[in-house]
């Protein structure tokens, strides 16, 4: 008889699946690593910052632990954004945020409410902790605030909100949200997860970290993986009141953001032109992928992110098959299948001659 270990909830978690490796790709379809084009997860093509890398070569002495506390990569953001240390938590990337806030709020049985089509983490941080999932039907593949309101139960103690969403990139104006955090019941806390923020046009740009003083069950959840080009070193940030961030902190790993994350953050922060060309780049090469759906006559939605998700076929196995021609081809992209979307792919914005390899190779995939 065999013994089964923990709860019945933790043991029906599918674990994530991110994007393929490119050596497991190289690997099992007998390519050269080098030419492979990987636009699966979202990365910054450009990869690091040279002021990142020169902050981690810096680093005095990596035998010693990091700061637990991080205070100067806290500075830096106060410097920023202008809000105390005490309303900043750390995390080993905004992952970790998320998982904080799903363990410091939601008790098993307790429910928490976000959209069809968001960040997969979602419900695997609601199962992890005993939560029940309540999932409110996409509208124009983003999300229904007001049905999201309506959604809300007694026993509701977070929502997630992604701004701009993953996968599908949609957009939700800041006047909208901040009329949605006026009638969320106060005890329930909303956390805006802003992973993709830098990319949005100015048009776009809303004050979500000033909300933070007018709306205490706000967390702001923020990563360094993506316009910072950071996603190797795992860090990210969460912005709030004092008796949001007082319990994230309680329950953090003591040293979860290592010295060479802290010290390249830091330097990230400050590196406006790094931003810059990462954001003009990212805007180049959207357009330059939406010109080929176009012409290609494939359904896409409009993203506000660093990707575009794709329709390639309107048979449930679409996805998957593109996605294996694709493979064959050395062209990684992210099948949306687990999200419900079985018909579409997500599509990293690389560098131009990335992105025209993968159109030429998605030609002769539909082909």
């Amino acid at each position: 008889m065999s013994i089964q270990f923990g709860p019945d909830y933790i043991r029906a978690i599918a674990p994530y699946q991110g994007g393929k490796p490119i050596s497991e790709v190289a690997r099992e379809f007998g390519l050269d690593e080098a030419k492979i084009v990987k636009l699966a997860s979202n990365e910054n093509p450009l990869g690091m910052p040279e002021s990142a890398r020169k902050a981690m070569a810096d680093v005095a002495d990596a035998g010693r632990y990091p700061d637990g506390n991080g205070f100067e990569l806290k500075a830096a953001l106060t410097a920023k954004y202008g809000v105390p240390a005490d309303c900043i938590t750390l995390g080993n990337g905004s992952n970790d945020i998320l998982e904080l806030a799903a363990h410091a709020f939601v008790q098993p049985g307790q429910s928490v409410v976000y959209a069809q089509y968001s960040f997969a983490v979602y419900p695997l941080a609601t199962q992890a902790v005993g939560g029940r999932s309540l999932v409110v039907a996409a509208k124009d593949f983003g999300h229904d605030l007001d049905a999201m309101l309506d959604a809300i139960e007694d026993d509701t103690r977070l929502v997630f909100v992604a701004n701009p969403n993953n996968p599908t990139g949609t957009f939700i104006p800041g006047e909208e949200i901040e009329a949605f955090l006026r009638r969320v019941p106060p005890e329930v806390v909303v956390v805006l997860d802003e992973a993709y923020t830098e990319f949005l046009s100015p048009r776009q740009q809303y004050d979500s970290i000033g909300w933070i003083h007018r709306y205490p069950n706000l967390l702001v959840s923020r990563s360094m993986s993506k316009v910072y080009g950071l996603a190797g070193l795992r860090i990210g940030y969460g912005i709030a009141q004092p008796g949001i961030t007082d319990l994230l902190n309680r329950i953090r790993q003591p040293f979860n953001v290592n010295s060479f994350a802290q010290a390249a953050a830091i330097a990230a922060l400050a590196d406006d032109d790094f931003v810059a060309r990462s954001a003009k780049m990212n805007a180049d090469g959207y357009r330059q992928l939406t010109q080929a759906f176009d012409e290609l006559k494939l359904q896409y939605v409009p993203s506000s992110g660093n990707f575009v998700l794709v329709k390639v076929g309107d048979d449930d196995g679409a996805g998957a098959r593109i996605n294996l021609a694709l493979l064959k081809q050395g062209i990684i992209v992210r099948p949306v299948g687990n999200y419900g979307l079985p018909q579409w792919l997500r599509i990293t914005i690389g560098l131009e001659h990335e992105n025209t390899q993968f159109i030429a190779a998605l030609k002769n995939a539909l082909a």
